[in-house]
């Protein structure tokens, strides 16, 4: 199969379906308004409620809903073969991710900003409300420790990437200061911040004093350095402290002096990434040596398949983030489908060429079994297999192998840097709104509820110990990681189901996509529970999965009957809040 015509399809495909299908949501089912008053404009504080360009807007929403899930699921998912995997990312960012990405931001910015949670209330009601919260508190807290545990292992693994990292930090104040208290334009300031941290990164990459090997620092794999941790596993505590530190406070400012610049310039990171890579299969074309279907695997690919992929065809993270920070800063009503649905178009071409990156590496079809020999060792080499891939592609437009995967690495990182310092943020709303709810007002206070956040994410990445040693957490809880994030999807297509019935219009574009998400979700999380992490003579680990998944599971059956209820009698107003 040659990579240059999959990955035409792939692209044509995306392209028709935010051409024709985005156009038809957005005219006939969501009925955007180009003249409504948005939370920006009305509740204007320099703060979260910030009125954006639409094309910064749709940097800072597609870097926080990128991250590295899209990456890591889909060379995850090759397991079972390139076409499954294809098909679904294809046909999910049409069909399921760009509507739900689309609709939660639009049902936000009709109701006051308001998070999907908040929502729960006023279209199911206040029982449900509560079990969503903890829902995606949930999910936050093993998204910011699965996102940890990627940063912290590719700064042990790639060292040089480490310096490009850090120094996109004073050059995004920069630009925010820049853009918002002298008006200026933001292109130029990122082309030149992108210019710095790739010259860093290709510096380093030659220059051995520039990388910042922690791992050598501490001695190496052989020398304990304390409390019986190695080098390695010391160099990877260290990370998670300082990537701790840093988001507690890149979570608690303002969203124009840091979120919002380093969201650009990753944007342009990652559409510069895409282009090289992309071009790179133009003139390589390599031979996908991956089976299209991986026959006799162990693990079966009904339900898992779909969960793994996770946040390359449909995520229920990218539904926080549209209603939690990016509904706050659209400008018109009619940006939503531009930020949105293209985000989401713009998720599944990475999702793509992760893809693609994994099914042309190895020499030989034997070649990737070996490395594919089952679920296990798919979850612990996906990501390897991805920069090693990656970089290989990039090799055809003339970049030696060294720099493009330290550049991989460093768009790796970014992007999951990102959606760390936005779940830390979301997770503060949701503990902050908890806290009004039960009368806590300590937990309502910014940097109380960043806190708790910050330090219950480091300890669930660094207490675990599972066979890849000290400080597993994240890679631990990858399984539960998905299901979870597509069951709030499929959550909140419900809810977007629900608005638009409500409203009187056809929600079948929301229904049919939610009916099929939470139905292999439940499936998947069901087996989890009962089959997989249940039993006796479980361990610490399973215990853990166990009590998490079942209180997930639980907390979304019940939430789905009584929307079933609400779906069935029709109640709620015809619409929530026109005046928002």
């Amino acid at each position: 199969m040659s990579s240059l015509l999959l990955a035409a399809i792939g692209i044509v495909v995306f392209l028709l379906g935010y051409r024709y299908y985005s156009k038809f949501i957005s005219e006939k089912i969501y009925q955007l308004d180009p003249n409504y008053v948005t939370p920006a404009h009305k509740y204007k504080d320099g703060v979260d409620f910030v009125p954006t360009n639409k094309f910064v807007l749709w940097g800072h929403h597609f870097s926080s809903v990128a991250g590295a899930a899209p990456i890591l699921g889909p060379a995850i998912a090759v397991y079972w073969g390139w076409l499954p995997a294809v098909l679904w990312v294809v046909l999910g960012t049409v069909f399921a991710a760009g509507v739900h990405d689309f609709g939660t931001l639009v049902l936000s910015v009709r109701n006051k900003g308001q998070s999907v949670g908040t929502l729960t209330d006023k279209l199911i009601g206040k029982r449900a409300k509560i079990l969503f919260l903890f829902i995606i508190l949930i999910l936050m807290l093993m998204v910011n420790a699965v996102f940890a545990w990627v940063i912290a292992n590719l700064f042990v693994s790639f060292p040089a990437s480490v310096l490009s990292i850090f120094i996109q930090i004073p050059l995004a104040v920069w630009m925010g200061y820049t853009v918002y208290k002298k008006s200026g334009s933001m292109l130029l300031p990122s082309i030149v911040a992108l210019a710095v941290m790739y010259g860093t990164a290709v510096i380093a990459s030659r220059v051995e004093f520039l990388q910042i090997d922690l791992v050598n620092w501490f001695g190496g794999e052989a020398n304990t350095v304390m409390f019986g941790l190695n080098g390695v596993a010391m160099a990877f505590f260290v990370w998670i402290i300082v990537l701790m530190v840093y988001v507690y406070f890149s979570s608690t400012l303002p969203v124009w002096k840091l979120l919002q610049p380093r969201d650009y310039i990753n944007s342009h990171q990652l559409v510069l990434g895409l282009v090289i890579l992309y071009l790179g299969v133009l003139f390589m074309n390599p031979e996908i040596t991956a089976p299209a279907v991986n026959s006799g695997v162990s693990t079966s690919m009904w339900p898992l398949l779909f969960i793994t992929i996770a946040c390359g065809a449909i995520s229920g993270f990218h539904g926080l983030v549209s209603s939690g920070t990016s509904s706050k800063q659209i400008d018109k009503e009619t940006d939503a489908r531009f930020v949105g649905y293209l985000g989401a178009v713009g998720e599944g071409m990475l999702a793509l060429l992760a893809i693609i990156a994994v099914a042309t590496f190895f020499t030989t079809g034997a070649d990737f079994k070996a490395a594919y020999s089952s679920f296990a060792a798919a979850s612990s080499g996906g990501l390897g297999n991805f920069i090693g891939g990656a970089a290989q592609l990039a090799t055809g437009v003339g970049i030696p192998a060294d720099i493009a995967a330290t550049i991989v690495s460093v768009i790796v990182i970014s992007f999951a840097a990102t959606s760390l310092d936005t779940a830390v943020r979301l997770m503060r709303y949701i503990i902050s709104e908890l806290g009004s709810e039960y009368n806590l007002p300590s937990l309502t206070k910014a940097h109380v509820a960043t806190t708790i956040a910050v330090v219950s994410s480091a300890a669930l990445v660094l207490l675990p110990k599972g066979p890849n040693g000290f400080g597993s957490g994240g890679f631990l809880l990858w399984p539960l990681f998905g299901t979870a994030n597509q069951l709030l999807a499929g959550i909140s297509l419900l809810l977007i189901s629900i608005w638009l019935k409500n409203q009187g219009r056809n929600f079948m574009p929301t229904f049919i996509p939610m009916v099929f998400i939470l139905f292999m979700t439940i499936w998947a999380m069901g087996k989890q529970v009962i089959l997989d992490w249940s039993g006796a003579g479980a361990s610490d680990l399973n215990i853990l999965l166990f009590v998490f998944g079942s209180l997930i599971l639980g907390f979304a059956i019940w939430i789905i009957i009584e929307a079933a209820s609400v779906l069935k009698n029709n109640q709620g107003p015809a619409d929530i809040d026109k005046s928002a």
